[in-house]
């Protein structure tokens, strides 16, 4: 069966610029499209649910987060710093908005986009005499 293709474009991954004393990212992302949904995968290592925010505001997808370190008293090197992640894509028309969800787990953020019934492949039935 043919996919309709859509397309999920985004502000490219720029290198790691330092502001003050936090960086910010540009998370990596995976998109996938299927039948039912476009995914998106974003890897925002040190993140926890609390510390993350995204909206969905006219076609505009905006992911942020904040990754704080922990302070270890025995730690032999800490290589990770506070940064900021943010990441924002303009979204093709018919993703169904009040269906969006997320879920974090182990740094990786998986946002499923819903498609509309509209965008969504149908059969059609076809009735004999």
């Amino acid at each position: 069966m043919a996919q309709q293709m859509t397309k999920l474009t985004g502000s490219e991954p720029q290198a790691l610029a330092e502001t003050e004393e936090r960086l910010r990212v540009a998370p990596p992302v995976d998109i996938f499209e299927n039948d039912e949904e476009l995914l998106l995968h974003a890897d925002m290592p040190g993140v926890t649910s609390d510390a993350l925010e995204i909206s969905f505001d006219r076609g505009q997808l905006t992911i942020s987060a904040r990754r704080e370190t922990t302070e270890e008293k025995n730690a032999l090197r800490s290589e990770f710093q506070p940064a900021d992640y943010y990441r924002r894509f303009a979204v093709p028309p018919g993703v169904d908005a009040q269906k969006i969800r997320a879920e974090l787990q182990n740094g990786v953020l998986q946002l499923h986009l819903p498609k509309s019934a509209a965008l969504k492949p149908r059969q059609i039935p076809v009735r004999g005499e």
